[in-house]
């Protein structure tokens, strides 16, 4: 297990990060979202001691967490770090080396990694030689071949397009199964909604939400309803407290509430004669949670 406790670190005058707790459990897939400069990457620099923390310690399994783990960690940092003159199977032999394993160990599973993710390349190819994608690829072949059991992933999507991140979501699942504690920092919210069990919202270095995700949505307002009704849209737009009915087709209408109560008189209204076969209302989607409490509207 993973256990962040009381993590600060400040530059100058910015308080970089304040007082951070967090956990991450064996088979576990944590988010960690925020704005760019709200404390993710400085927290994982924290965690990998690449910087020095003014306050607060990393345990791995009741360990700090240091040197004599960092073979059991799989880290993808967001700026890409490959060696353009390097082979493919030089480049994957080599960050296995780094984390402890033989040559033998890894060599005979570079083909299915690379079949796996779909490289488009052969294994004496450079780098270099390689499209941005198929970079990215590698890189995350060289993050998790040693099969680590905590993996650090810094933005691991960018650049991917839809298929080649389901591809990356299916290898992270797999990973979580068999035991391995996983962060994932996104600025995607469908990829972090989809695949994570527990969530850590930063903003400015401080942590304003935690928790799994149906906690988190769960803590807001049902305000959106959905509902399939014969009914107009000038009906239900009389009804108090419904702020807004937008049309999304046939005898279909999207509501905005102005408190959650209001749900029961539209169910009311609507099913007076009946049946009606649809009635959605939602708390917010996690993308809309991101943008009223770390959005534009909150600088």
């Amino acid at each position: 297990m993973l256990e962040i406790n009381n993590l600060s670190k400040r530059f100058g005058t910015v308080q970089a990060l304040n007082d951070l707790n967090m956990t991450v459990n064996p088979g576990e897939i944590m988010g960690l979202i925020g704005q760019n400069g709200a404390g993710k990457s400085t927290t994982f620099r924290l965690m990998l001691n690449f910087i020095t923390a003014d306050q607060g310690v990393v345990k791995w399994n009741n360990q700090k967490l240091d040197q004599s783990v960092y073979n059991q960690i799989g880290y993808l940092p967001e700026e890409r770090g490959l060696y353009p003159k390097l082979s493919i199977e030089e480049q994957i032999l080599f960050f296995g080396e780094l984390r402890g394993k033989k040559r033998s160990e890894i060599e005979p599973k570079i083909n299915a990694w690379m079949d796996r993710f779909e490289v488009k390349g052969k294994r004496k190819d450079k780098i270099k030689s390689l499209s941005k994608g198929n970079q990215q690829k590698v890189q995350i072949i060289t993050t998790l071949i040693h099969e680590p059991q905590l993996i650090i992933l810094d933005e691991p999507f960018s650049g991917l397009d839809p298929v080649n991140a389901s591809m990356l979501k299916d290898a992270i699942i797999d990973v979580k199964q068999s035991g391995a504690a996983i962060i994932i920092s996104s600025h995607n919210m469908d990829n972090v909604e989809e695949m994570c069990d527990r969530l850590t919202m930063l903003k400015k270095g401080q942590r304003i939400l935690y928790g799994t995700i149906e906690e988190i949505r769960s803590s807001f307002e049902r305000l959106k309803l959905v509902v399939e009704t014969p009914l107009p849209a000038s009906q239900l737009q009389l009804i108090d407290g419904v702020n807004h009915v937008q049309s999304i087709g046939t005898n279909r209408y999207r509501l905005l509430l102005n408190r959650e109560e209001v749900g029961k008189e539209v169910f009311n209204l609507v099913t007076k004669d009946g049946y009606i076969p649809v009635f959605s209302q939602q708390p917010p989607t996690l993308d809309e949670i991101f943008r009223m409490k770390v959005g534009e509207s909150n600088e």
